[in-house]
């Protein structure tokens, strides 16, 4: 089975406490919206305390055109793939020997929050030494849910070639797109929880002889699920100044009525049951969401604990954030055997789940 042999993840350089990115938001919106202090709590009740940004909260505090955000975009997407990337390869909590990126048969990149073309991908072969045959396959708009459906597509990639080295790459720049001017309560809730982060993961193929420190997860399967008709309940509406947050309140109740039976179905066709599954690895989208994911799945609060430290001093990065979660766990020792269930929710509406077990 394919299998996650090293990640990383990276930190922005802008640190903002929660209370002061209430305070900037307050700044930027009083008496633009009605009820404002009520609308704030979203704050004080999300369960995040930090938050990391590529810009400074000043920044904020001046408009910017959506050209210069994307160019923007483009400068620091470029760079924090490469510090990840180089990360990645080099980590000596989970790798014997580095690997040289001359090695690496393909890149997955996965990003939402800017346009490119080419590709982020293609500029980071520009800095780093990777092969000019590398396959690249950029993945766009899939938001939330990028970074699972990310290690699907390299698992895929592993099983058709069975000596691959594959690259997923997630780089999220939410603070880019905050909208001065959207006096919306999703543009509120975006500020509220939205940050910046970047992860890489290598996934190596069957055949791959790779010496790891420590026992890694194999991907078993993986399984994707699509709502009819749910284009309003998360993406972006784009228009002449960027990049403006859908997110529609009815996400915790889509998860409750709608992703339990998918899950229970995914688990059904590997003769598993939700209780059987030792490590649940959530993208955390919110409070709420996870909840709902307790709910649904009949979950002790303990499962969510990882995630919801990530949430806690990271805020929700998009495609980048079930990764954090996921180095979470690869860093403990977990036991032979050992089942995991990732899962990240998108726009489309959709979800992507990932099915994973530790082997020596």
């Amino acid at each position: 089975m394919p299998k996650i042999i090293s990640v990383s993840t990276y930190q922005p350089p802008y640190t903002l406490q929660q209370t002061n990115a209430e305070e900037l938001t307050r700044e930027l919106f009083h008496e633009k919206i009605p009820r404002l202090e009520r609308y704030l709590k979203v704050f004080e009740t999300g369960d995040i305390e930090t938050r990391h940004f590529c810009v400074p909260a000043e920044w904020h505090r001046t408009e910017h055109t959506f050209e210069e955000r994307n160019n923007l975009y483009i400068e620091l997407a470029t760079h924090y793939s490469v510090e990840v990337i180089q990360a990645c390869l080099q980590n000596d909590a989970f790798l014997e020997t580095a690997i040289n990126p001359t090695d690496i048969d393909a890149i997955i990149f996965v990003s939402s929050t800017g346009i490119s073309t080419p590709s982020i991908d293609a500029r980071v072969m520009n800095r780093l030494p990777f092969s000019d045959r590398l396959k690249r396959i950029p993945l766009w708009g899939l938001g939330c849910a990028g970074g699972a459906a990310g290690i699907s597509r390299a698992y895929d990639f592993c099983k058709a070639h069975p000596n691959a080295k594959v690259l997923v790459v997630c780089v999220e720049l939410c603070s880019l797109t905050f909208q001065q001017n959207d006096f919306s309560k999703s543009n509120l809730i975006g500020a509220s929880l939205f940050a910046d982060g970047a992860a890489c993961i290598l996934v190596c193929s069957d055949d791959v002889d790779i010496h790891t420190k420590k026992r890694i997860p194999s991907i078993i399967t993986t399984g994707s699920k699509w709502m009819p008709d749910s284009e309003n309940v998360m993406g972006w509406n784009i228009r002449n100044n960027g990049l403006h947050v859908v997110f529609q309140k009815s996400i915790p109740s889509i998860i409750t009525s709608w992703l339990g039976p998918f899950i229970e179905s995914f688990l059904a066709e590997q003769h598993l049951y939700s209780e059987q599954i030792n490590h649940f690895i959530a993208h955390p989208g919110g409070k709420k969401v996870l909840r709902a994911y307790e709910d649904t799945l009949q979950l002790k609060k303990q499962k969510t604990d990882i995630s919801r430290e990530i949430l806690r001093h990271h805020g929700n990065m998009s495609s980048p954030t079930v990764l954090y979660v996921l180095e979470q766990f690869m860093l403990r020792e977990c036991n032979v055997n050992d089942t995991g269930l990732l899962v990240a929710l998108g726009p489309g509406f959709c979800a992507e789940a990932v099915l994973l077990k530790w082997r020596e």
